[in-house]
């Protein structure tokens, strides 16, 4: 699972990336100071399973994770070549989901690229560049089906499909909101069209702003805009985001109370990074280990049995299941056990989020 930390030069990626991952990407007050990307995995915070390592005090804990790639800035005209812009291209087509960094404060000390703080003109340009050259890409498989076609009618629907995104693209829209059927949505899927894939906007405001983000006209303008394309907004501060992140744990949280904040919003941030791709998490707990397992939301038991280890989905038996809730108010298995809590499901149980599981298997 990759997510690609994208927005034009000097809006804060890196020092979110920084952040996020510890990884220390260059951050400098000039354009393309991040020229290769930068790559940090992240575990995702998940209470649920700090409350199973306390109870089982196991050797090991092991969260689910989240792969970020800080990617370098581009400028107007990114799809034509113009800065990093291929580069960037290249980079963004090889992840699974987009985080858009826009810069949501005014600071004259730190040089914008385009002159002025404007977040939703940030955001065109950036999605601008995105859908022109997905029109590139559309129009080479165009192209394509039309030639395989005199061989195979078959291809015809593909092009007659590609058309109609083209023209679509060319009302300036992304290919989220193209309007398809399912088999339309699988040929479109086929393209790996950068417009296509998920956002969330991580609207960086100054410290002040972060105490009220609703009250940032900045802020409210990425709402707004995100809203209409049926995206999320995350408030974040990168600059506050990097200092936390060299705190220990009980420092960053008379550091967040101080602030008047529940939470960093970086927790939040890859909560719904991870969300956004339709992901959830399913545990295991013993003394050995207790882990998250990630798995795409409505996956059968045996598939998530799979994801241990391919026998175990190939010998399934059966899933013994407690929800959380259930085991954190009860506190042992023995005592959900007495309680009829610890359900046996078979092979069309799909999972739920926060199931904790015990495979049954033969091979």
């Amino acid at each position: 699972m990759k997510l690609g930390i994208v927005g034009l030069p000097n809006v804060g990626k890196s020092t979110l990336f920084n952040a996020i991952t510890g990884a220390g990407a260059e951050s400098a007050n000039y354009p393309f100071c991040t020229i290769d990307p930068n790559v940090g995995v992240v575990p995702v915070p998940d209470i649920r399973l700090d409350w199973l390592a306390e109870h089982y005090k196991p050797k090991k804990k092991t969260p689910a994770i989240i792969e970020f790639v800080d990617i370098a800035g581009l400028v107007k005209g990114a799809s034509k070549g113009e800065g990093l812009g291929n580069k960037f291209l290249a980079s963004i087509r090889e992840t699974d989901a987009i985080v858009h960094v826009v810069r949501c404060f005014d600071d004259e000390n730190i040089i914008h690229v385009e002159g002025r703080t404007a977040p939703v003109d940030d955001i065109e340009i950036i999605n601008m560049e995105l859908v022109m050259a997905d029109m590139e890409m559309v129009e080479r498989r165009i192209d394509k089906a039309n030639k395989a076609a005199k061989g195979d009618k078959r291809y015809l629907r593909e092009a007659e499909v590609f058309t109609a995104l083209l023209a679509h693209l060319n009302e300036g829209k992304n290919a989220r909101s193209f309007a398809a059927d399912e088999e339309q949505r699988a040929i479109v899927n086929t393209a790996e069209l950068l417009s296509l894939k998920p956002i969330i906007y991580a609207a960086n405001l100054d410290e002040d702003g972060m105490t009220d983000p609703a009250a940032v006209p900045y802020y409210q303008q990425v709402v707004s805009y995100a809203a209409a394309e049926g995206s999320a907004v995350i408030p974040v501060c990168a600059k506050l985001e990097a200092e936390l992140a060299e705190l220990d744990e009980e420092e960053k949280a008379v550091f967040l109370e101080d602030l008047g904040l529940s939470e960093a919003g970086l927790d939040r941030l890859i909560q719904s990074s991870y969300a956004l791709l339709g992901l959830i998490s399913y545990l295991t707990a013993g003394e050995d280990e207790c882990r998250a397992w990630t798995i795409t939301r409505g996956t059968k038991a045996p598939g998530a049995a799979g994801k241990i280890h391919t026998d175990f989905e190939r010998g399934f038996i059966r899933a013994e299941i407690v929800p959380f809730v259930a085991l954190s108010e009860h506190i042992t298995m023995a005592a959900c056990k007495e309680k009829g809590l610890v359900r046996s499901e078979g092979k069309e149980y799909i999972m739920q989020d926060g199931d904790i599981v015990l495979f049954r298997f033969n091979v």
